[in-house]
């Protein structure tokens, strides 16, 4: 009973802050307390019941409003270790050579990217998360959908050679004189899979500091250009579909660091944007901010 005393005068505090009524009068309060060996509590306060259930020793709270049928959850301390890689998350694309540098070489400049129209963006869909300690530090995974857009920076696109069937430049500049080149990009689209370790500085998911990091894979399921060109003062666009040689399969390491539901993020990639042997030696990396549903 002491934990229920303790979160009555909580409540009772709070609802006087926060409501949306005059001043409380305690003659308005009614408390429909049962015997101690039963786990519910009912609270009616003004137009509001407030129902605190116990159960193993473990609190859930739930309020509803007088003028409507459903209750709402607003407190539970049995939550659990809960991942923060479900949600949406959205950030800037771009790759690096084997030496991490943005820099390329002549014969690759035509891969520059315009890292400000470079997006990357994933939603997370489904998470399984496994405490380890104390509710704090645990295991996540999951599934998710990464889209990247990348943005060229010069007039051309890329191609298959149909010779060497090595990634090549495609000089728009030559082959579409007429067209006045207005956006070219390069769009993949990967599942992914997570494995992070993660660490909360609170036992409750929804407050104070959250780091997570691990491994990450990825199994590409599509991919295309996309030339935005205006010809004769009319707007047109070109979409071409294929595999452009870009590597099917895909791992790296993952990060995020934030507070509450918050969080930057950063993805970089041990394989490489193209097969091997395919296509210039490019590593696609990440960096965002994320928001987590749980």
């Amino acid at each position: 009973m002491k934990k229920i005393t303790l979160i009555l005068v909580s409540l009772i505090i709070t609802l006087s802050v926060f409501g949306q009524d005059t001043e409380p009068n305690v003659n308005e309060m009614k408390e429909e307390l049962k015997n101690e060996n039963d786990d519910t509590t009912n609270i009616r306060f003004k137009r509001k019941t407030v129902k605190i259930i116990e159960n193993e020793g473990e609190t859930q709270i739930f309020v509803k409003k007088h003028d409507k049928d459903s209750w709402d959850w607003i407190w539970d301390d049995d939550k659990g270790f809960t991942g923060s890689w479900s949600g949406f998350s959205l950030g800037m694309s771009n790759f690096v050579d084997k030496n991490f540098s943005f820099s390329r070489d002549a014969t690759d400049e035509y891969l520059d990217l315009n890292t400000g129209k470079s997006w990357n963006m994933n939603v997370n869909f489904a998470q399984y998360s496994i405490n380890l300690i104390n509710d704090k530090v645990g295991l996540v995974t999951g599934l998710g959908l990464e889209w990247n857009y990348y943005r060229f920076d010069n007039k051309n696109s890329i191609q298959e050679n149909t010779t060497t069937g090595i990634i090549e430049i495609r000089d728009l500049a030559t082959e579409k004189p007429g067209w006045d080149i207005l956006e070219s990009k390069l769009s993949t689209t990967y599942a992914t899979l997570p494995l992070l370790l993660e660490f909360h500085s609170s036992s409750y998911q929804h407050s104070g500091v959250i780091f997570s990091a691990g491994a990450i894979g990825g199994v590409k399921l599509g991919s295309n250009t996309k030339i935005v060109y205006k010809e004769n003062d009319n707007k047109n666009k070109e979409r071409t579909r294929d595999d452009f040689n870009l590597s099917p399969f895909r791992y790296g390491v993952h990060a995020r660091l934030g507070v509450g539901d918050w969080m930057i993020y950063g993805t970089y990639y041990f394989t490489p944007l193209f097969e091997t042997n395919k296509g210039p030696e490019l590593y696609p990396l990440s960096i965002g901010i994320a928001l987590s549903f749980e």
